[in-house]
């Protein structure tokens, strides 16, 4: 366990320090040396631990517990956002107008047309609602297909350290399942030629981006961009309790960690 490791190298770092203390009267010299030999012990003690924790874990344990953390964050992400309301209920992950056309919607507003715009902001949610259930199995493939130096980078890496290697593994197959999903969703209730023609007016203003401009590619983006959001609060939890998951592999991989 880690705390075997932590006594270890708390004693070698008392022990070194007493035999510092007995050899009081050495020359300045000789002192200098021993505390350059002071904190080439201390950095071995030190390592002896970090290291000797993660070894007490075999690979298959740690790719066990990885999979199974990554892949319960993907399963909570999609379920949750995947429902009805899952996005335009969420205040985290709810898909807004790009920022320049909230301008022109407040005006809108001003004009007795909130309805319309109310009506533009639950199709893009809805849409993304639709197309994220699509993420699931793209995600739970990736988990499968971790190398053993992601499952390294993912186990001492950052708190969203999983998050990320979703993102650079499946970014672009997601991409493209998600747009046709939100193509057909925004076709349907035929509000995408009205956001497309008032966007094109906002881009030839140089009020906002070209790609924000199609509001397909824009749905699609924050589709996406919700799904981590959420997997990277999943994880978070997870680092931070995992006992908390029920599960006794996740205990075992985090909890060896100290998270």
């Amino acid at each position: 366990m880690p705390m075997r490791w932590l006594v270890i190298f708390l004693g070698c770092a008392m022990r070194f320090a007493l035999r510092l203390y007995s050899e009081g009267q050495l020359r300045a010299k000789e002192s200098r040396m021993i505390d350059r030999r002071a904190l080439v012990v201390a950095a071995g003690c030190l390592f002896a631990w970090a290291t000797g924790a993660a070894a007490e874990l075999s690979q298959a344990e740690a790719s066990s517990g990885l999979t199974a953390a990554i892949t319960r964050g993907a399963e909570f992400a999609v379920s949750e956002l995947g429902k009805q309301n899952g996005f335009l209920g969420n205040d985290r992950v709810r898909i807004a107008l790009p920022e320049p056309l909230r301008k022109v919607e407040s005006l809108a507003r001003t004009l007795g047309m909130g309805r319309q715009a109310d009506e533009l902001v639950d199709a893009m949610n809805h849409a993304a609602e639709q197309a994220v259930v699509q993420a699931k199995p793209i995600l739970l493939n990736a988990a499968k297909k971790m190398s053993f130096n992601d499952s390294r980078e993912i186990l001492l890496g950052e708190s969203d350290a999983a998050t990320q290697y979703f993102k650079r593994a499946t970014s672009a197959e997601l991409t493209a399942k998600f747009l046709p999903v939100v193509k057909k969703a925004t076709t349907k209730v035929q509000l995408a030629q009205k956001y497309n023609e008032f966007a094109g007016q906002a881009v030839k203003l140089g009020w906002m981006n070209e790609k924000d401009a199609d509001i397909d590619t824009y749905v699609t983006q924050k589709t996406m961009d919700g799904l981590f959001v959420m997997i990277a609060e999943q994880e978070g939890r997870i680092r931070k309790d995992p006992v908390g998951t029920g599960s006794s592999i996740l205990k075992k991989v985090f909890g060896s960690l100290g998270n």
